[in-house]
């Protein structure tokens, strides 16, 4: 679907980043987040002209920079940057995982979702993670064969760089081969997050890559080879995706999780029959701008507009952004959104998705009434939209580890990616094959599958369902032009990360390392969070006033972003909350 069409119906088809300290968090919040490391600085502002690329860590950058000067489009950039990812950040994302990709054609004006999330294996039912105790424990679900979905990611790149792709497919290999063969410094980040991980030493498949021969954590600096991952890719790179969802390479995957000690029921069949969803681009819109990012089964973009329409209806602009006032306002909208997330979002080939009802405006208008100018909600209740049923389902509770990477490219001729990808929890199921990890996605799945009243949960586990995520790869578009493109990793976090950002450059008129520099704050609906040792600590006795849960906590979001002004200059984002960069020319 052309860009106009779709803004107008609301539907349409180098800065050095180091990581946060880690902290406990309220007991109702899922667990604590793997991907928190050390330190974080502030950063300035990327500019360019030409091109630009930000994500998660300098090595993809420069693959993605590389590929853009030798006149590759933001598509080529993007596969060639998360080939590069699976190797450097293998704790967040990679091919045997999954993700959501946006692209913007300048050109055609189109707008497009590629949906490469994982499947529920054909043999998948609703008591998966049950045995005879009850639903298993979080922590044994995940590091288990059951945990994993069928990997979407590669042939969700193949087909974008099929339909938008200008440099040759095995191209696009070259930066990371080199990288895999000749080896790379293992990252204060990556050495403290392998070091914090007992199940990933555990893992017998793992261990010998991540760990050296005296069962330590590689050190800071250490070169680390896999040679393993370079024959893959060269594989994948003359032979395509076939190479690795068919032949030996798939057999290796199943064997992987079968013969686990809590075995999957991953299947050759589930590889090879497994095909990404070509999807309408979400979109609403919020002051002069209009949002657009994946639909369901991705609950991010959806609950980011949420949050922003109801906004609209408070003063929150008035009040400077790390005001308690504001971190009010935004923590009320977020409660709202979550409530009806936990209970409305899932799969669409599975359950129906009150989309439209959700994004109405009466209806926001009416949510947003319930935000008090001065006193907080304890929890909020979920609405219930026009065409919604809300006695159908259960409220979803299930936990979301936050270990996911985003990429944001702009290429010359003015094309976009916001793509962002995950393994689900660091470093996956801990299960190495090849050279890659395989993914824990299906914990994204609700693992009771009924709520406490016995109701079914949207959520749940089903074969062939994609798990809904939060997942928020997002652009903005002015008068149908390109303004931005932002995402983050977080897990359920991710909605307040790329609120908050959005909030900041749309609305209180920031430049967009200026808005990912804000503290993070917000609410997924069981207390506030506020993000600890920065400015927000002031605020925190107010809040409480108000009659805030507050939990400050590290909140490492990861963010990258970039953004197109008036005058066609790029400005470019990274958060300085992990490792990232952005680069242009």
């Amino acid at each position: 679907m052309r860009l106009g069409s779709a803004l107008k119906h609301g539907f349409a088809g180098m800065a050095l980043i180091l990581g946060a300290g880690c902290t406990a968090i309220h007991s109702d919040a899922p667990p604590p987040d793997p991907e928190a490391a050390t330190g974080r600085g502030n950063h300035a502002l990327a500019t360019a002209s030409s091109f630009m690329a930000s994500t998660a860590n300098p090595l993809a950058t420069q693959a993605a920079f590389e590929i853009l000067s030798a006149g590759g489009s933001a598509a080529d950039a993007a596969i060639a940057a998360q080939w590069v990812l699976t190797l450097v950040e293998p704790q967040s994302s990679g091919i045997g995982g999954g993700g959501f990709i946006l692209a913007y054609d300048k050109p055609g004006q189109q707008l497009i979702v590629y949906d490469a999330r994982e499947t529920a294996p054909s043999r998948a039912g609703t008591s998966r993670f049950h045995d005879d105790d009850g639903v298993l424990d979080y922590g044994e679900a995940v590091n288990s064969g059951l945990s994993v979905g069928v990997p979407g990611l590669l042939r969700g790149l193949a087909l974008m760089h099929e339909e938008q792709g200008r440099l040759p497919w095995a191209r696009l290999f070259e930066p990371a081969i080199r990288l895999a063969e000749s080896g790379f410094a293992v990252s204060p980040r990556l050495h403290a997050l392998i070091a914090s991980s007992r199940s990933l030493h555990q893992s017998h498949s793992a261990r010998t890559y991540f760990y050296a021969p005296d069962g330590k954590p590689w050190p800071v600096g250490h070169t680390l080879k896999n040679p393993a991952l370079a024959a893959l890719y060269r594989r994948i790179a003359a032979e395509g995706v076939d190479a690795f969802y068919r032949g030996a390479v798939a057999q290796d995957i199943v064997q992987a999780v079968q013969s686990h000690d809590r075995p999957g029921d991953l299947s050759l069949t589930d590889l090879a029959t497994y095909q990404p969803i070509k999807r309408q681009a979400l979109c609403a819109p919020y002051l002069a701008y209009r949002l657009c990012g994946p639909p369901p089964p991705s609950s991010g973009p959806l609950a980011v507009m949420q949050i922003l329409s109801m906004l609209e209806h408070t003063p929150v602009l008035s009040h400077p952004p790390d005001s308690a006032q504001a971190v009010h306002y935004f923590a009320e909208a977020g409660k709202l959104a979550y409530a009806d997330r936990d209970i409305y979002i899932a799969d669409p080939a599975f359950v129906p998705v009150p989309v439209q009802g959700l994004l109405d405006p009466s209806y926001l208008g009416q949510r947003a009434g319930l935000i008090s100018t001065n006193q907080a909600m304890p929890k909020a209740m979920p609405g219930q939209p026009p065409g919604a049923d809300l006695a159908r389902f259960g409220t979803d509770n299930s936990p979301d580890t936050p270990s996911t990477t985003h990429v944001s490219i702009v290429d010359a001729e003015g094309n976009a990616v916001s793509m962002t990808t995950s393994v689900e929890s660091a470093f996956g199921s801990k299960l190495f094959v090849r050279g890659f990890l395989l993914n824990n996605q299906l914990t994204d799945f609700s693992l009771a599958g009924t709520d406490d009243l016995g109701r079914p949960l949207a959520n749940r586990v089903e074969p062939g369902k994609r798990p809904k995520s939060a997942m928020s790869p997002m652009m903005v578009f002015k008068d149908d032009t390109l303004h931005m493109a932002i995402g983050a990793p977080g897990g359920t976090a991710i909605i307040n990360y790329v609120a908050k950002t959005l909030l900041g450059v749309l609305g209180y008129g920031l430049d967009i390392q200026q808005a990912i520099n804000l503290p993070n704050r917000g609410s997924r609906n069981y207390g506030t969070e506020i993000e600890a040792d920065t400015s927000l600590t002031g605020v925190v006795a107010t809040l409480k006033a108000m009659g805030h849960r507050v939990t400050e906590r590290a909140m490492p979001s990861g963010l990258q972003g970039i953004v197109i002004t008036p005058e066609g200059r790029l400005h470019g984002g990274a958060d300085p909350r992990r490792e990232g960069l952005a680069l242009g020319q």
